[in-house]
Parts: C-alpha cells; structure tokens; sequence
C-alpha cells in the first residue's frame, strides 16, 4: 500500500512529502530463548524455523525504520536525534532486528539531507553519502548488538513500483545494486539478508512463468545472484497483491499473497535460505472488505492459514512478518480488535517480525516514537511486548568496566553478558567496552511490607557509548510469583545528564535520579520485565551510574 510521509526538519531544514510503502495452527515446537544467549551468524533455514550457525532456533523481533528510501535518502528522524541514540533506544526495548528501506536512486546519490549534525554523533555523518550512512546505522547497529534486514523498498525515491523494474530502472539496475550491496557487507556480520522487493503488484503475478511479471521468476534470479557473492544472507521474499493461479481467497494486501508458495516455491541453488514475507495491515490503512463481514474477527485466522501461514505448519519454509502495524490498539475499533488479534496469531505461532514502523511520520499507521521523535506510544508498545523477550538478567554486584575494545565481534549479543568485579570508588575513571557492551547489576535493596526481601531486580546495560555521551537501556524484572506494584528506580549519577529517556518519567534531585514508570508499568506481574532506558550527555570521566536501586510494594 502506499503511505504519506510528512516530516519538518529545524529551522534550517525544508519539509518534504513523500510517498512510502506502505494466518492457524499453533506451533508445537519449543519456545527458542536466546534472550541471554548469543546468535551467531550467519541465519539459515531449517523448516519453519530460522536458525543461526550453532543451530538454535532464533526469532526475528524487528522494527522498520524508513527514510533511506525517500528524498531525504537518509534513515528520517535524525533532524530530532543522535542516530547511536536512535538505535540504543530500539535494542533497549527489546528489539533485535531493524529493517531497513532503501531506494536504487538514494544509493546512487552523493547527498543526504534532514540530518541535524549539531546533535552528537551525527556530526560524523556529515560529509558521508547516503551509501555511507547506512554504512555508518550498520556498524553501529552491529556494535549494540542488532541484525539488519536490508530492504530494496523503491526504485526511485517517490513510490513503490508494482514491478522490480521501471520508474527509470531495469532489473539490471535492481540486481545489481543488491550485488554490491551483499560484497559491501559481506564480512558484515549482522547484516543477515535481503529483502529483495517492497510489495510487488499490480501487474505482478506467481507462478504465471511470464518472465516480464511473475515475480517468484525474478526472485530467483536476483537471489541467486546475491548468493553467488554472498552464500550467507537470508533471501527475503514477499508475496504479491493478485495473479496467481487458482488463489482461494480474492483479495490481499499489496505483498500479502503468498498463495502461490503451494505448487511455485522459490528455488535458490544455495539451500536453506529462503524466508516467505507477507504484510499485514488493519482497516485504519484500508477498510478491506473482510473487516465488514459478519463473522470478523473469527475470519482473521482463516485468512491468515490460506494466504501464507500454510508455509510454515507445513514446513515449507519460515514466516517473516515484514509489516504490520496501526496505529489504534484499543478492543473497540476494527483496527484494534485487528491488531489485537494478529499480535496474539505471531505470539501463538512464534513468527518473526518488523513492526511498522519505528518512525512517528507514517501517516496511516503511526509509529512505536511519537512525534517528538523521542517518547514512546506506550499502549502501543505495551501489546508489542508481548512478543518481546522477557529478560533473564542475573542480578550480581555493581561491576567494573574494562578498557575500551574497537574489535570487532563475529557474533550478535541481544543481551550483554554480566561482569563480576565490584566498582572502586576510587577508580571513577574507568570506560566501558564497546563490543559487547558490559552489563551493570546492582543488589536490589529491601522493599516492600514490613522489610520482606526484596521484591524486583534491577539491570542497567550500557548500549552506546562515544565521546560525549552514552545511552543506556534498564530493566527491572519480577522473580516472584505475585504482582509488585507502585516500584520507583533510583540511580546516583555524578558526571552525566540525562538528554533523552522512553518509558519513564525521570527526575533529578541533585545527583540521585529517581524514574517513574508510565501507568502500563506500574504493576510487574510475575517473571515480567519493564524496559526503558535514557541517553546522557558526559560532565566528567566519572558518567556512570551507580548505586541502582529499587523500592516496591506487594500485592497480597
């Protein structure tokens, strides 16, 4: 589908208007956690499942961070905040995988624009091509431990084309931009695949075998392709809208249909490495004719079961939802009884995702930010937990931070490992490694009635750390087995200043920070973890918190 996209930059910055892009068995296998472990690229395939290089099972949980692909030619937001800042705040939350858009046009450009360079880390992308920006989103992201899934969303910068060609480009153009971009990052471990086409249809067809439209054709020849130079991407493939040979249902989403699957599955000469993407939207985007029968929402799953979910209970290959998204969550509205019902079909069936979108500025969907670029859409994000990690953060002694490492690491860590040695006082100085990031635990103090033991666990996990500043991301988990209500956080912090912070109020009295969670964290229920997090600006060699503690009361 198509979607608007609005954004103004600062005072300097011009607006743009762009156009973007814009089922039930349950699974019997075992529920992958490899929250506290560690996926080791590159991903296969084995089945319906994705797998890493050890063979444990891994879940896709990914968001859509769009702009590359539209004039700006730049991932958008960035007018507003520190790109290390932007991505810290998604791992923070739980996320491990951005998809990210692209045009063949913006990749060939020399020029970015809407990226403020006075805020932190954005001065070093001044200069850089777009090219070299998601170069620079890319081996960030891999330094805070997240995959990439490179898009191919346009053609050119103002829609989506129905075919892989067009708009001014061939399948040439098309193939051979994914060809250098799978040698750019071919030693790039988090980037993990290649979307190959953002919604193919229109005129485009499965299993048709017409070499100008059927879209499973060129699927195979551009993968192929990619897999010549790089054997170890995922190839991503969506469906189309319509033509295909003796579909059962009439109507689908642009991408959606994956009908044709069942008698013209995608061949690639690499094996294991095809996953099927449908996208899937509510009646806040279009008001498709489903949404008004009768039987809505029992029909959802039905729908879903025949137009892809039949890939994987049948094996065939694993399901990547590449969009989804709205931007009502409510039980009342259509949209949100939808998205409601779909965000439990994922969970149930344990299918990897991209929500759509992290940005604010799609028009019929909204975004996990809000439009300040920096607070989170709380009810929003409260039903995407669900399909979140719940983390299992041991809690220890505060622990020091070894010397800065550059190396780079072979594999992705959603959650840092835990360091043992208590902090000095006397060695304020100390700087954190950047790959992996260390794990700050602090004891938790006793809380609660009558000075019962203590009630919630306490993380801090730094994300990001350069010159100026840091990001960091908490969690307070609940070990018991009742409900932990009204919990405040508090942290000392001597040489830093809080910038930036999600879903959390945080407030300063002198050095001592004290955060609030926003009303759907308030009550922890048992084995649950509450994320949020916050950026700093450094004062001092002496930035890191300490002294993390937590108070609670029980529910009986």
């Amino acid at each position: 589908m198509t979607k608007f996209f609005r954004f103004i930059a600062l005072a300097f910055l011009v607006a743009f208007l762009s156009l973007s892009s814009s089922h039930a068995e349950v699974s019997s296998r075992a529920v992958p956690s490899l929250e506290t472990a560690t996926i080791q690229t590159p991903l296969s395939t084995r089945g319906d499942e994705i797998v890493d290089r050890t063979g444990r099972t891994v879940l896709l949980r990914g968001v859509n961070w769009f702009g590359l692909e539209t004039e700006a030619q730049t991932p958008h937001g960035l007018w507003a905040r520190d790109y290390k800042e932007m991505l810290a705040q998604i791992k923070g939350l739980g996320y491990n995988m951005i998809r990210l858009p692209y045009s063949v046009k913006g990749l060939r450009a020399t020029t970015v624009s809407g990226i403020n360079f006075d805020l932190g880390s954005n001065q070093e992308l001044q200069g850089k091509t777009p090219l070299e920006v998601m170069d620079a989103i890319v081996q960030e992201a891999e330094r805070q431990g997240l995959m990439i899934l490179l898009d191919s969303h346009r053609l050119n910068n103002t829609r989506i084309p129905e075919l892989w060609y067009g708009d001014g480009f061939t399948e040439t153009d098309w193939i051979d931009t994914w060809i250098m971009l799978a040698e750019r990052y071919k030693n790039q471990p988090n980037v993990i695949g290649a979307d190959l086409k953002n919604e193919p249809h229109g005129k485009a067809s499965w299993g048709t075998n017409d070499k100008a439209t059927d879209w499973r054709l060129a699927a195979e020849r551009a993968g192929n392709a990619i897999l010549k130079v790089n054997k170890n991407w995922l190839i991503v493939v969506e469906g189309v809208e319509k033509n295909v040979p003796r579909q059962k249902l009439k109507q689908h989403w642009m991408g959606g249909n994956l009908e044709g699957v069942r008698k013209f599955p995608v061949r690639l000469a690499v094996r294991n490495k095809v996953v099927y993407s449908p996208h899937e939207y509510g009646a806040g985007v279009f008001d498709q004719p489903w949404f008004a029968e009768r039987s809505f929402p029992k029909n959802l799953s039905d729908r879903w079961e025949k137009g892809f979910y039949y890939i994987a209970r049948q094996k065939i290959a694993p399901i990547l939802i590449g969009e989804f998204g709205g931007r009502k969550v409510d039980a009342e509205s259509k949209e949100g009884i939808w998205q409601r019902q779909f965000v439990a079909f994922v969970k149930r069936n344990q299918l990897s995702f991209a929500y759509w979108s992290w940005n604010p500025n799609s028009a019929d969907t909204g975004g996990i930010l809000l439009d300040d670029w920096n607070a989170i859409d709380e009810p929003k994000q409260a039903l995407l937990n669900q399909l979140l990690p719940a983390s299992r953060l041991r809690s220890l002694t505060e622990a020091v931070l070894p010397k800065p490492s550059l190396l780079p690491s072979p594999a992705i860590n959603p959650i840092s490992k835990p360091i043992s040695r208590p902090i000095s006082s006397t060695n304020p100085g100390l700087k954190p490694t950047l790959n992996p990031q260390p794990t700050i635990n602090s004891p938790v103090p006793r809380a609660g009635k009558h000075g019962k033991t203590p009630d919630l666990n306490a993380n801090l996990m730094l994300q990001s750390d350069w010159k100026e500043g840091f990001c960091a991301s908490l969690e307070v988990r609940n070990p018991n087995r009742v409900v932990v209500s009204n919990w405040q956080l508090k942290f000392l912090m001597h040489q830093a200043a809080v910038s930036q912070s999600w879903n959390g109020t945080f407030e300063k009295q002198d050095l001592r920070y004290t955060v609030t969670p926003p009303d759907w964290g308030r009550d922890v229920q048992p084995n649950q973890t509450i994320s949020m997090g916050f950026c700093a600006k450094k004062l001092g060699t002496d930035y890191l918190p300490r002294q993390i503690t937590v108070t609670s009361s029980k529910q009986l």
